[in-house]
């Protein structure tokens, strides 16, 4: 398994000399590649394409789920990966396979011809299309990676519905500096004579995104409260705002039109549903050890609208539980709003732990992100590894410690708890 894996490894690499020096995001580059593949973006199976700021992993893995209690096989395309690149590619309700994975690639490298740009984000999707297109399969749910517009994903002429989650400030670099842009962008998936279906959004959302619908003559239907108060316990993902995620899915289901979607099937698949780092509760193994036996949970969220949610989720659970001293232990890519996080999970004596994320150049600093969460009114103190920052906040009295800030954070510390998502 490790030389396979060396092998998906090696292929990837591989694509870094091909790497467009300017526009990042753009789809021109991808479709070149594709029609020399043969176009197998064109032929897949009916397509559920998911797009938003927070809970689209979630969102997908509902969909997945329910779906799969309805008797339907299932690809999914999702990122980032957490531990292993194969993660993003699940055919058939299996993660593909590495021999598989590494051919794929290959053939995408040798349709560049040696001389086309093309990005990693890029020629993965390609890859993936390829694999799509190969297996048989009832269903492919298709997640966005970032914006939506020239999204990679977004080379599809179809989709059975579009789903938009919860639209919030993220990626501003590549997306606008308000919420107004980003949805725009996000709107870009939208197609022609397609549903599409929304969460509850805020109004400027709201507005951006039927506007393109307006514009392709489309129409998009939006969550509402009763949609969610149809969605029972228990869930297979923690925390309230996981009701909508799964009520959202449901809708998307129906308004796609697939058939054999019934009410058992959505109960069942919103009770089955798992999502590796979403307010996940950790096994025994080397990191919870370091907590000294404390309740350890992990989630990946990384901006405000996140830390709302998580929020929530620990008052759920003090409310559930006798109430617990949360003390967090987090790390973050330095693009992200710390402060802005990190204010959004307050509470009265909070504590943060920070440290950095082993082997990523682009992530804040100990001391930088400590200073952010001081910033948003908490308590912080810097440590130079996750294991000393562990060992901190349970030296510290910890009754429940809260590893956050970063999905490359929760790929590490799975990884070393020996939890590899399947």
């Amino acid at each position: 398994m490790i030389d396979a894996q060396l092998g998906v490894e090696t292929a990837l690499k591989r694509f870094e000399r091909y790497n467009p020096k300017d526009r990042i995001l753009a789809l021109d580059r991808l479709l070149i590649v594709l029609e020399e593949l043969g176009n197998p973006h064109l032929d897949l199976p009916p397509v559920i394409h998911v797009a938003g700021t927070n809970g689209k992993g979630s969102t997908v893995a509902f969909i997945r789920a329910m779906a799969e209690a309805a008797g339907l096989s299932v690809h999914t395309s999702t990122s980032p990966h957490l531990v292993r690149f194969n993660e993003r590619i699940r055919l058939a309700g299996r993660l593909i396979e590495d021999d598989y994975l590494v051919s794929c690639l290959e053939r995408v490298e040798a349709a560049l011809l040696g001389h086309r740009q093309i990005t990693h984000f890029e020629a993965a999707q390609a890859a993936s299309f390829l694999a799509f297109h190969e297996t048989p399969a009832d269903l492919l749910i298709l997640e966005v990676g970032l914006g939506g517009r020239y999204d990679a994903s977004n080379v599809i002429e179809t989709a059975a519905c579009s789903v938009f989650c919860p639209i919030d400030l993220d990626h501003q670099a590549f997306l606008g500096n308000t919420i107004s842009k980003i949805a725009t962008d996000k709107a870009g998936i939208l197609k022609p004579g397609c549903p599409a279906v929304s969460a509850i959004q805020g109004a400027e959302a709201k507005e951006a995104l039927e506007a393109e619908a307006r514009r392709v003559r489309g129409h998009i239907e939006f969550l509402s409260p009763d949609d969610i108060a149809l969605i029972g316990s228990p869930l297979g993902l923690w925390g309230e705002h996981q009701f909508a995620n799964a009520a959202l899915a449901a809708k998307a289901l129906k308004t796609a039109n697939i058939q054999c979607i019934t009410d058992e099937a959505i109960t069942q698949g919103a009770a089955s549903a798992r999502w590796p780092a979403r307010m996940q509760r950790l096994s025994d193994g080397p990191v919870t050890a370091l907590a000294g036996g404390v309740p350890v949970w992990l989630d990946g969220g990384h901006n405000p609208h996140a830390g709302r949610a998580l929020s929530a989720v620990l008052d759920t659970l003090d409310s559930e539980e006798s109430a617990k001293r949360t003390m967090l232990v987090s790390a973050m890519l330095d693009n992200k709003d710390a402060r802005g996080f990190f204010a959004s999970l307050m509470r009265p004596g909070l504590k943060v732990f920070t440290c950095p994320i082993d082997g990523n150049e682009n992530s804040f600093t100990p001391d930088a992100l400590a200073d952010a969460a001081r910033e948003a009114g908490a308590s912080a103190a810097p440590y130079q590894s996750f294991e000393a920052a562990m060992e901190a906040a349970r030296d510290a009295g910890a009754e429940r410690i809260l590893i956050c800030g970063s999905l490359y954070l929760a790929g590490k510390v799975l990884a070393m708890n020996d939890e590899l998502p399947d």
